[in-house]
C-alpha cells in the first residue's frame, strides 16, 4: 500500500473509539500513513477534538459508554456536511442503521475487520477529498492546505480562523451558515459577540479580491 501512503500523509483522521486495545491498535496502523490521527474514546470528547483540529476523515464506534456514534455523527452533520465519516462496528441493528443513513455516514463496516478491507474504504471516501484547493466564486479559489485565497496569478495568506470560515461556508454552500454554527466551528469554546464576529467579517472583505460573503440578516452567511 506504499501509494495508498503516500496519498493519505496529507490527510488527518479522529478515531473514536471507547475500547482503549482496539483504539491503540487502530491508531498504530493510521499513524503510519495518516499526517496526525487524533483519538478520543467518547463522542462528546470527539466532538470536542472535531472542533479544534477540523480532521480529514472521521472513523467511529457506535455504542460507546458516555455519548455514542450516533451522538458524535449528529453533531458533526450540524456544521459539516462533507467530511467523511466512516463507522467501525460489531452492531448492525436496523434502528443505528437507518439514523446513520439520515446522517448521511459514508460507509459502515462491520467489527472484526482486516485492515486491507479498511484502508479500501479511506482510499474510496477520500477520493474526492484528494484536492486541497476548492472554488469558492468564479476564479476565485481557497487553498485549504496553504491558507490562502487565489485569485489569478495573485495568492493572499488567511489567518487559520479566516481559512476555516471561508471552509464553512462552502461546505455549507446550499445552505445558510447560522451564526450558532459559526460560533461553535470557528469561536469553540470562546464567546463570539455580534460585534466582533462583523470586525471578522469586515477584515475578512477586505483581503477578498471581490465580495463572495453575503450576510443574511438575523440568520448568518452564504457564499455569493
Amino acid at each position: 500500500m506504499l501509494g495508498l501512503e503516500q496519498k493519505l500523509k496529507k490527510f488527518t483522521v479522529l478515531l473514536v473509539e471507547d475500547d482503549n486495545d482496539v483504539r491503540q491498535r487502530l491508531k498504530s496502523v493510521l499513524s503510519f500513513y495518516f499526517k496526525d490521527v487524533f483519538e478520543a474514546s467518547n463522542g462528546d470528547m470527539g466532538y470536542t477534538i472535531f472542533l479544534s483540529e477540523k480532521p480529514s476523515l472521521v472513523i467511529s464506534d457506535i455504542v460507546m459508554e458516555y455519548k455514542d456514534g450516533i451522538y458524535l455523527v449528529n453533531k458533526i452533520r450540524q456544521t459539516n456536511l462533507s467530511v467523511p465519516i466512516i463507522i467501525l462496528s460489531a452492531y448492525q441493528k436496523e434502528e443505528y442503521l437507518l439514523k446513520l443513513i439520515n446522517l448521511k455516514i459514508d460507509h459502515y463496516l462491520l467489527k472484526p475487520t482486516t485492515n486491507k478491507k479498511l484502508f479500501s474504504i479511506i482510499d474510496k471516501v477520500l477520493g474526492e477529498e484528494s484536492t486541497t484547493i476548492i472554488e469558492l466564486s468564479k476564479n476565485i479559489f481557497l487553498d485549504i492546505e496553504n491558507d490562502q485565497i487565489i485569485f489569478d496569478t495573485i495568492k493572499i495568506d488567511l489567518r487559520k480562523k479566516e481559512k476555516d470560515f471561508l471552509e464553512l461556508l462552502y461546505r455549507n454552500r446550499n445552505k445558510i451558515t447560522k451564526y450558532y454554527l459559526i460560533q461553535e466551528y470557528i469561536w469553540l469554546d470562546k464567546y463570539m459577540s455580534q460585534d466582533a464576529l462583523k470586525t471578522f467579517i469586515k477584515e475578512l472583505r477586505k483581503k477578498l479580491p471581490i465580495n463572495i460573503i453575503k450576510n443574511i440578516i438575523q440568520e448568518g452567511y452564504t457564499l455569493i
